[in-house]
């Protein structure tokens, strides 16, 4: 039975957990998040994840009870007690519990959980690739922010295995934003392009790295809005995430994208994104 962080108890079985009716993260989703990639038994890209994380919760007006330092000193002593070498750490702190009302309570003190996941690297499907289809972007207007309501992404996924897909491309009005749990990027003429980092998108730890290693590697990058019809026409199509890296795109809505193979600049940046993970 692995071993969970929880509200300052190091360290408890989940079966051990109590959560409250009464948290508000259980009635309203009023809580921030985040994944933690881990690679040869550390945090990968530690900084930037932490980074989100403080941006979210001001912008929740929610005030972490441990600084940033003392949370990654936890979640490191998570890791080691768990042994977990290769997977993710999920980690939510809710605003806490108090009697069901919409303000802001000022009782409340903010609950904290994080565990581990063995999870290996998706060799099969960044080899492959994975088929995807288009699905209306019907999210709030804050996606900048890792939140705890995820429900709009939980049906589009599921739509998209419904319809024998792996992920599901979300799109307004046909802009295409992102996925339903990754960002998203194309390559057209050499150039990689992607949906700029504003409040439309999550702001992806991955998203990042691969900008930076593409940039390095002297690929040109354009961040700007592209549509469906861009999407479809577009020379390489790849997903980006804490979980599925760098994975290729062959087809959208039942149409190849161009032959319907992963392309030489996904496969590039497949290379690079493996050498900073070593």
């Amino acid at each position: 039975m692995s071993s969970v962080y929880w509200d300052g108890r190091r360290f408890v079985g989940k079966e051990e957990i109590r959560i409250s009716p009464d948290d508000r993260g259980y009635y309203f989703g009023d809580g921030v998040y985040e994944v933690f990639r881990v690679y040869g038994g550390r945090l990968y890209e530690p900084k930037a994840h932490f980074d989100r994380l403080v941006r979210t919760a001001d912008g929740l007006r929610l005030k972490l009870p441990l600084s940033v330092e003392a949370i990654e000193e936890n979640l490191t002593r998570l890791i080691a007690h768990n042994r977990l070498s290769e997977g993710t750490v999920y980690m939510q702190i809710t605003r806490g519990a108090a009697p069901r009302s919409h303000p802001f309570p000022q009782e409340a003190e903010p609950v904290v959980l994080a565990y581990c996941n063995e999870v290996p690297r998706p060799a099969a499907s960044m080899e492959a690739g994975i088929k995807a289809i288009t699905v209306p972007d019907i999210r709030w207007l804050r996606c900048d922010y890792k939140t705890l309501n995820l429900l709009p992404n939980v049906l589009a996924k599921q739509e998209a295995l419904d319809a024998g897909a792996q992920d599901a491309i979300l799109h307004r009005d046909g802009t295409v934003t992102e996925c339903s749990a990754s960002n998203i990027m194309i390559v057209k003429d050499g150039a990689v392009v992607t949906h700029p980092a504003d409040n439309w998108i999550l702001h992806g730890v991955t998203r990042g790295v691969v900008l930076r290693l593409a940039r390095a590697s002297e690929i040109e990058t354009i961040e700007r809005a592209f549509t469906v019809e861009e999407l479809l026409n577009a020379d390489e199509a790849f997903i980006t995430g804490t979980t599925v890296e760098v994975t290729p795109v062959v087809a959208v809505d039942g149409q190849a994208i161009d032959n319907g193979s992963p392309g030489p600049v996904t496969r590039r940046l497949q290379r690079e994104f493996a050498a900073t993970i070593g």
